[in-house]
């Protein structure tokens, strides 16, 4: 049994809470927004995961540092735009024993930083122990004990393994990974690919275009990734491949659904409004057009999606551009 906090009480810290307590963990939900706890504490449900039972025995709290105060594993499930600042107010609770997880997908604007270099920037602790959590997991079937395979990555292998043991149960199987940033750059990428799937699907498109955005998507993928000193073999991981495919295909993907509102005509904001949580692919945009100027990689579907979303390109244009690039060898 492990004493573990959860930083962030939306769909995917909520159902990690369930199954962690569910495992024989002693877990602790904190969100800052009382009345997101008051709702859970009132119902023992999420709005947004309404067939899932929160059992009685997670601590629900808006105090950070009751959250995090005694906790063996500090787990951050805050978007990607709050994770900065989140990391920032819990850093004078963290210890340096403290093992850390981030189970969110993104990378920073203006930094390029992934999710745990941010969280390690505002740490004020020598040599945290950061793992990412990442792989083919929606909140809603995990919240329904549907099985899944996921990765636990990190520098510190010890780390790694801790968290597998801790994750492990008849629903969720854990892998271990080193290559923390590979695993971290496909999960802010895919959710990019992920739009284009579904601006595919709202164009009225079929499954031949969709096994190519997601076969050209992960191409692309691997493509900064190796640039950036990744390992080969991240890309055809649980993770890698295997995210993008859930990512691409899947009904509960806000990105998927995102995309297809917009292949609809529906326009960009109202489309944002209308799934009504955190888009992660339209925040990952800046830091992937960057990344991919500074180390002069070609990414022409995100590229192509940037325009979309920008404006600067209408969606029946934009397929009309990707077809007319000139032809090449499949290879790199």
């Amino acid at each position: 049994m492990s004493k573990v906090s959860i930083l962030g009480a939306g769909t995917w810290g909520t159902a990690l809470a369930r199954s962690l307590s569910l495992g024989g963990h002693q877990v602790t939900l904190w969100s800052a927004l009382e009345k997101e706890i008051d709702f859970i504490k009132k119902n023992r449900s999420h709005p947004n995961l309404p067939e899932m039972t929160v059992p009685k025995e997670i601590s629900l709290t808006s105090d950070l540092g009751e959250a995090i105060t005694g906790k063996r594993l500090v787990i951050f499930a805050v978007s990607s735009v709050y994770t900065r600042v989140t990391a920032k107010n819990a850093a004078p609770f963290i210890t340096e024993e403290q093992i850390i997880v981030d189970v969110s997908k993104g990378l920073e604007p203006g930094t390029h930083k992934t999710l745990t270099e941010v969280i390690a920037d505002e740490l004020c602790i020598a040599s945290p122990r950061l793992v990412a959590l990442s792989g083919p997991t929606h909140a809603e079937e995990v919240a329904m004990d549907m099985p899944t395979t996921i990765v636990a990555a990190s520098e510190d292998e010890a780390a790694a393994a801790y968290v597998q043991r801790v994750f492990s149960n008849d629903i969720l199987r854990v892998y271990t990974n080193t290559d923390i940033k590979g695993i971290e750059i496909c999960g802010a990428l895919k959710n990019i690919i992920a739009l284009a799937a579904g601006m595919s699907d709202g164009l009225g498109f079929g499954d031949n275009a969709k096994a190519a955005i997601i076969t050209r998507g992960m191409t692309e993928i691997q493509r900064l990734g190796l640039k950036m000193g990744c390992s080969e073999q991240t890309f055809g991981s649980l993770a890698g491949i295997g995210d993008l495919i859930v990512t691409c295909t899947s009904r509960h993907s806000r990105n998927n659904r995102t995309g297809y509102l917009i292949g609809k005509g529906v326009p960009v904001k109202e489309a944002i409004a209308q799934i009504g949580m955190v888009v992660e692919g339209i925040n990952a945009l800046p830091a992937a057009m960057e990344l991919s100027a500074q180390y002069d990689v070609e990414l022409p579907i995100c590229a192509m999606v940037n325009r979309i979303i920008d404006g600067t390109v209408s969606v029946s244009n934009a397929l009309k551009l990707l077809m007319s690039r000139d032809l090449r060898q499949e290879a790199d």
